[in-house]
């Protein structure tokens, strides 16, 4: 009997999944194996993903409300509907992160570090306030009052404000004023110690405290913090942009004025004043959130950055570098005995930007081409590719001007590497360049020789100590040849290239994944064994959904690990009962994308820059490779087997698109700080079931 696959029951949308998400990052903030201080940091990364997810998800679908655009997505859902859902499940989400919140704050005074309200201030502390607010604060002020001869400001996105009524005696009714919080002062402002406490009060109390000095002789009846999310997802027209550069920089612009897509308001703000600015921002009243505490928790990352509290923190973790790229001076000679797999963050970054300064200064190297998604703010790979070009190297640098929110950042370098002598090229018209590679050319003795670094990951020297991510080191011709085509199509006007070993989105790759899952459904149906294991970021891709569908319902036994968006929904009877969807959320962010197929036994490795979504199949380019050397890909499996049995940051997805935690009583197992503790690279599969007593997946 033929399915159908294309029910909307069997679909979770794609917004509601992302929010599920970001649910089990907050707990995250009650979980007490979690030290105080990153129990806090989780929920002010809550906050700023929430902030992002307003920005751009929440944006786009009111902008396709606005444009009058009803059609359903696969799970079912107008944007409309959608929009309501996400009210509903936001609103309960922030009302939850304050209630832990709350919950922590004691805690935080337990560890002698408090966050003043203004009630608990006591008269010295507000007579040095009274100082520092004359002398550091009020200079910078701008307060904005609200009249028949001044219309109401532009409110700044993602800035914090005051907003007040002000007595007016002339007229009837009341003046209402706003003052911005200036992002330039700490958020924090420190206090004496006392009592062996540390003390803080936050920056928009302390302008509460002295607000009368900003309306001499008016009468301030109220006043409350409030802020406001913009639309920041503005689209930018290549095709009719001379210059991509100036489009770009315009756009960052303007993202600080677009439509006002949420409203926080402090929770006991004034009714008068909430209904004013609901009214000047245009904004809906399920649009508007009432906060039980602070606004904006991202200020808790500067707190504890700056606290050398150790045991509120993480123990301190030192990244692991084989031995054997420790003592080499020379990398080429190492890459040329085989392929070199680094998994990040366990093992340290260091070798690749090692590997990028080194090709920067070796006489032998002629040309280096590399691919920049985000990089660092002083990023050392930069920095030694303007070295390579100021020496006389041919240097080829794609930096994705498009990458959002790293614009800014990507605008900077791409001058700056421009200056120094690079060839700079901003990609395929249309399409983000959102693959990992570099391609080192070297000559040795009378030929010339290609080194090949390919990666899940971005050139970043901060994130990769905080994401994991594997790479790949490879001298392999048939990669090297494919590099240099994949450069020459990005760079020039080259037709597609026929390649050896490469798959490329938006050309081949999504095609590559049908046939790898068709192959597993075939030898499903020949009765022989057929098992998919994917890691990825985020499931979204329809039909790749449905053509996993049917390999499960063919018998297919599928493993996902999806560490954000899952937009399938395992379990169905009959369609997906053989699939299996895990999330890890820790200490670390999961960001490793590794495909495995059975293959009759031939175990087929992919690594890839790509999740299964329509952006990454349709309209980036991202490269697909295979692992074929030997040992490399019995590192993987061996990855695999460690993070599938992960009992403790582990969380299953039920069919109903919620999330609940492994309970094992067998083991107790937490991937990452096994990879932390131990140097993968030297276990073997015995030592694994030996000490977790576990039937490994790859041999039943």
């Amino acid at each position: 009997m033929i399915k159908d696959f294309n029910n909307s029951e069997y679909f979770i949308n794609r917004e509601l999944s992302w929010l599920e998400f970001n649910d089990r990052v907050l707990n995250e903030s009650i979980d007490d194996d979690n030290p105080l201080f990153e129990r806090l940091k989780f929920l002010a990364i809550v906050s700023s993903n929430l902030d992002e997810f307003f920005s751009v998800r929440v944006a786009s679908l009111k902008d396709q409300v606005n444009a009058g655009y009803d059609k359903e997505d696969p799970a079912g859902l107008t944007p409309k509907r959608q929009l309501k859902e996400i009210s509903k499940r936001a609103h309960t989400m922030v009302n939850e992160e304050y209630v832990y919140l709350n919950r922590l704050l004691p805690e935080l005074r337990e560890n002698n570090i408090k966050i003043l309200k203004i009630n608990e201030l006591v008269k010295e502390d507000i007579l040095y306030l009274e100082k520092y607010f004359q002398r550091e604060v009020y200079p910078v002020l701008t307060p904005m009052a609200v009249d028949s001869s001044r219309p109401f400001p532009l409110i700044l996105n993602k800035s914090l404000n005051i907003g007040l009524l002000l007595e007016d005696e002339q007229e009837e009714g009341n003046i209402f004023a706003t003052v911005q919080i200036p992002a330039i002062l700490p958020r924090l402002v420190k206090l004496k110690n006392k009592d062996g406490n540390e003390r803080f009060i936050l920056l928009e109390d302390v302008v509460n405290i002295f607000i009368d000095k900003l309306f001499l002789g008016k009468n301030v009846l109220c006043s409350y913090p409030y802020r406001i999310t913009r639309n920041a997802d503005l689209t930018i027209h290549e095709e009719e942009a001379e210059d991509l550069l100036i489009e770009i920089e315009k756009s960052i612009k303007k993202r600080k004025w677009g439509e006002a897509i949420r409203l926080e308001v402090d929770n006991n703000m004034d009714d008068r004043l909430v209904e004013v600015l609901r009214k000047a921002l245009e904004i809906h009243r399920g649009e508007i959130y009432y906060i039980d505490g602070p606004i904006d928790l991202t200020f808790i990352f500067k707190l504890v950055s700056k606290n050398t509290k150790k045991k509120l923190t993480y123990n301190k973790f030192m990244a692991h570098t084989p031995k054997y790229l420790t003592k080499t001076k020379d990398i080429f000679k190492e890459i040329t005995k085989g392929d070199i797999l680094l998994h990040h963050p366990y093992e340290s970054f260091k070798p690749v930007v090692d590997f990028i300064k080194k090709s920067a200064h070796d006489e032998n190297v002629l040309a280096i081409k590399q691919t920049l998604y985000r990089v660092s703010g002083d990023s050392p790979i930069v920095n030694a590719l303007a070295k390579a070009a100021e020496l006389g190297k041919q240097v080829t640098v794609l930096v994705e001007l498009k990458a959002r929110f790293d614009e800014e950042n990507n605008i900077i370098w791409a001058k700056r590497l421009e200056k120094a002598g690079c060839h700079v090229i901003y990609g395929l018209l249309g399409l983000k360049t959102h693959s990992k590679i570099t391609l080192v050319v070297r000559k040795e003795e009378d030929r010339i020789k290609r080194y090949v670094h390919l990666s899940t990951g971005n050139y970043n020297d901060i994130t990769a100590k905080l994401y994991t991510d594997i790479g790949l080191f490879t001298c392999n011709e048939y990669f090297g040849a494919d590099a240099s085509k994949v450069f020459n199509m990005l760079s020039g006007y080259s037709e597609p290239p026929e390649l050896y070993r490469f798959y490329v989105a938006p050309l081949n790759l999504r095609e590559r994944f049908y046939e790898l899952i068709e192959n597993e459904i075939e030898n499903a149906k020949k009765g022989r064994k057929a098992l998919i294991i994917a890691k990825m970021n985020s499931l979204v891709d329809p039909d790749i959904i449905k053509m996993l569908y049917k390999a499960s319902s063919n018998g297919v036994r599928i493993e996902l690990i999806v560490r954000g968006i899952c937009c399938l929904r395992p379990g169905i009877t009959n369609i997906s009962d053989n699939i299996t969807v895990r999330s890890i959320v820790g200490r670390f962010l999961e960001h490793s994308r590794i495909y495995y197929f059975y293959n009759d036994g031939r175990e087929d490795i992919y690594l890839s820059s790509a999740d299964w979504m329509p952006r990454n199949l349709n309209r980036r380019v991202e490269l697909l490779f295979p692992i074929e050397d030997r040992k490399v890909k019995k590192r993987i499996i061996d990855i695999f087997s460690i993070t599938l049995n992960d009992t403790v940051k582990t969380r299953i997805q039920k069919p109903d698109g919620k999330y609940k935690r492994v309970e094992s009583e067998r083991f107790t197992l937490n991937s990452q700080e096994f990879f932390m503790k131990n140097n993968i690279s030297s276990i073997n599969d015995s030592f694994i079931k030996t000490k977790y007593e576990m039937k490994g997946i790859f041999n039943e």
